[in-house]
């Protein structure tokens, strides 16, 4: 039996690229940014991808069959249940309600599995309140479910991001996650040493490679890729580089001397992943908003490309962003790693 996919808050696309590198063929994805939307495209030409507000498409016009999706796979908008968010983690935040429409699409849809994927910060919100209300609405729908908070580092990507799965079945399968595939950590170096040099302010759609792959994480996500792509790095003022130049691997904000932080009115209340130097013998910090947290390569004085961001990720080298530099960027925090959906995706597909 083949396994047919709906992306749903697709994104740029890293759930489908799991999926799709697990044996699933993803037949539609629904996205309403421009940009991602573009991406996701391009880099999905066999997908049938529906540029819209998900709230405004009605599923009794039958845009597709039901029997052409027997797995519905998403993660809606998370920014509202993040724990760095404290102002709109409520129920009075409009975004945090979304998870309706994913329910909406299982009603509809049945699909034989469904897997909801968000922040860990969504088992806290209100008190769990979000979270037990999509496992109530899933049960009446009959899905078996199990949850779990998994580590992407676990599962070979470069970087500690960890991310709540809730997985549903319609078959009365009780869903049990992969096992971690690795307790020697992917680091920063082992992921991005083989990338090209750069400035700050770098705008080099393509360049070759610094070297050839140099172990087998590079040589996977390299695979038939010849140059480096989306080489695009932040432009920052001459006074953000000179504090660059002060943090070690591992530092922040708190290594810059003071007489460089004048221009913050209180920098003492900086958050500790402000103005942080990747420590190239571990894996990364979350990449999220990596340009807003200011988050510094390893060995140069300058911010991540996006290139060097999506390798973190553990998106393929051949996978193009696009947009400009701060939507790319943008895509690439969003996504779920590519290798953390790839094993979800293969254990279902094991049953």
């Amino acid at each position: 039996m083949g396994y047919f996919g709906l992306d749903l808050f697709s994104g740029a696309g890293g759930m489908s690229v799991g999926a799709i590198s697990a044996g699933v063929k993803v037949k539609y994805a629904i996205e309403i940014d421009k940009y991602a939307s573009l991406t996701y495209r391009l880099n999905h030409p066999g997908t049938n991808l529906i540029n819209a507000d998900i709230r405004n498409i009605q599923l009794d016009k039958k845009i597709w069959d039901k029997r052409d999706v027997n797995i519905l796979f998403g993660g809606p908008p998370c920014q509202g249940f993040s724990t760095s968010n404290q102002k709109t983690r409520n129920r009075e935040n409009q975004n945090n309600w979304l998870f309706e429409e994913f329910l909406r699409f299982t009603k509809e849809q049945s699909p034989d599995w469904v897997i909801l994927e968000n922040v860990k910060g969504l088992l806290e919100t209100e008190n769990g309140f979000f979270f037990e209300k999509i496992r109530n609405e899933l049960h009446k729908l009959g899905y078996t479910t199990n949850y779990a908070v998994l580590n992407a580092a676990d599962f070979g990507v470069p970087q500690i991001r960890k991310r709540i799965f809730l997985i549903g079945s319609r078959h009365g399968i009780e869903f049990q996650f992969p096992s971690p595939k690795t307790t020697n950590y992917i680091t920063v170096k082992d992921s991005i040493s083989d990338l090209p040099s750069l400035a700050s302010g770098a705008n080099q759609i393509e360049l070759d490679y610094k070297n050839s792959s140099e172990n087998l994480y590079q040589k996977q996500i390299r695979s038939n890729s010849k140059k480096s792509i989306n080489n695009l790095v932040t432009s920052n003022n001459k006074i953000v580089l000179d504090r660059y130049k002060h943090i070690p691997q591992g530092g922040n904000w708190e290594n810059i001397p003071k007489e460089l932080m004048s221009s913050y009115k209180d920098f003492t209340r900086c958050h500790t992943g402000i103005y942080h130097r990747l420590n190239e013998s571990r894996p990364s910090v979350v990449i999220g908003n990596y340009r807003k947290n200011m988050l510094i390569h390893p060995w140069e004085n300058r911010g991540l490309s996006v290139r060097e961001a999506a390798r973190i990720q553990s998106f393929p080298d051949t996978f193009h962003f696009f947009g400009s530099i701060g939507f790319q960027q943008q895509q690439v925090g969003n996504s779920v790693p590519p290798l953390l959906a790839k094993a979800i995706f293969e254990k279902i597909l094991s049953y």
